[in-house]
């Protein structure tokens, strides 16, 4: 049987069975103890093609989406070509998730609400007509976004993405953007991306690197280790001399969507990369916050952690 039609058939049965696909398991397992994944399961653990890092025409890289986390946080070429991803793979979770979860299932994962998870609340997300955390406790809420949802999205390879313009390879479909998984908040209240249950998402396209280009994840969180982040932010820049002439800037953790920094982006090309404009790059964040009661910590917080990762991007000054 070819490759398409042992995708076309996993699908068909996904649809059959009412069931759920499942890559490492890493949150499926997770929501299947709390009583949201019933199942039945359909394992993609066998489509070994689904595995792996491929040149592209013209520099790029095509990476498999049942890849795990960890193989991308310690690919050579990954590590080389495209910095920002090996390194958001390389802080997510745990060593052991790093191991079993995949990129695909990282794109394609839910949210950590405690409500959601809890199976004794009805919630937005599971088929029910408010969001008890607006009312309740959502010290780990979003910031940034007028949604009905107000859980962040939990996707740290997402937000890396963002900054490469990369696309992701629907089976059967054209490919699209990865921010087109998500669309934006408002569109979120019953899931954490837009993908219909019987779509499998098989890769990610990245484009060529950029000659000299540099990269940085930062993510604040409330201990050390194996912690979800309060904010995280990935940053690519490439610098002539001092001046930045490129700039790609993503945050996690805000919002119900992983966000495209345009705004810090705009305030960073053309100039000299001095603490004043990274700072006052960062900074404009600000502009797009309206946090809820609990939530109003993260303002600050959004804006150093953006800033900290500019900072990383841009290296130790140095002196004649």
């Amino acid at each position: 049987m070819s490759t398409e039609n042992a995708l076309t058939d996993l699908s068909a049965a996904v649809l059959a069975r009412g069931g759920e696909l499942r890559a490492g398991g890493t949150d499926t397992t997770a929501r299947q103890r709390s009583g949201l994944s019933p199942g039945p399961f359909i394992d993609l653990g066998g489509a070994g093609h689904l595995r792996g890092c491929t040149p592209l025409p013209g520099g790029g890289l095509r990476i498999g989406a049942l890849t795990t986390l960890a193989e991308l946080a310690g690919d050579p070429q990954v590590r080389a070509g495209w910095p920002a991803l090996a390194l958001s793979a390389g802080i997510a979770a745990t060593p052991q998730i790093r191991a079993a979860g995949t990129l695909g299932g990282n794109l394609l994962q839910r949210n950590r609400c405690w409500y959601y998870r809890n199976p004794h609340f009805s919630c937005l997300q599971k088929g029910g007509t408010g969001c008890p955390a607006r009312q309740g406790d959502h010290q780990f809420g979003v910031v940034s976004g007028d949604g009905p949802c107000v859980a962040p999205h939990p996707s740290t390879l997402a937000m890396a993405l963002l900054t490469y313009a990369a696309e992701v390879q629907i089976h059967g479909e054209s490919p699209r953007a990865v921010a087109d998984l998500y669309g934006d908040g408002d569109r979120l209240s019953h899931a954490d991306h837009l993908l219909p249950p019987d779509s499998i998402l098989t890769a990610v396209h990245l484009p060529a690197p950029l000659p000299g280009e540099r990269a940085a994840c930062h993510r604040a969180i409330s201990r050390a280790h194996a912690e979800w982040p309060l904010v995280e932010a990935a940053a690519r820049l490439v610098l002539d001399g001092s001046t930045v002439t490129h700039a790609a800037v993503a945050a996690g953790g805000v919002a119900r969507v992983p966000l495209r920094l345009r705004e810090v982006e705009a305030a960073l090309i053309g100039r000299e990369a001095t603490p004043d404009v990274l700072a006052a790059a960062a900074a404009t964040v600000l502009d797009r916050c309206r946090p809820l009661p609990q939530t109003g910590y993260k303002t600050q917080l959004f804006a150093h952690t953006v800033l900290e990762a500019l900072e990383q991007a841009v290296g130790p000054a140095t002196t004649p």
